[in-house]
C-alpha cells in the first residue's frame, strides 16, 4: 500500500471494508497486512477499484 497515492476515492473500503478502512482524512489504511481467510477476492477487487493504484495485493510466498 502507497497511502502517499491515496486521493481518499474510498472506492476500497466500500468493496471490501473487512480490509480496507479510511482515517479521518478519508485516506485508505489497513490494521494488518494479511487479508483475512475468505475476503480474498473482495480484497482484489478493492485494490482493482482504486483509481490512484494506491493497493497491491500479493501472494505470500512460503
Amino acid at each position: 500500500m502507497d497511502r502517499g497515492r491515496c486521493c481518499g476515492y474510498g472506492l476500497c473500503a466500500q468493496l471490501c471494508p473487512e480490509v480496507y478502512k479510511l482515517d479521518e482524512n478519508g485516506l485508505v489504511y489497513v490494521e494488518s497486512e494479511l487479508i483475512p481467510g475468505g475476503l480474498e477476492e473482495e480484497a482484489r477487487e478493492g485494490a482493482a477499484a482504486c483509481p490512484a493504484e494506491a493497493l497491491v495485493i500479493e501472494a505470500i510466498q512460503s
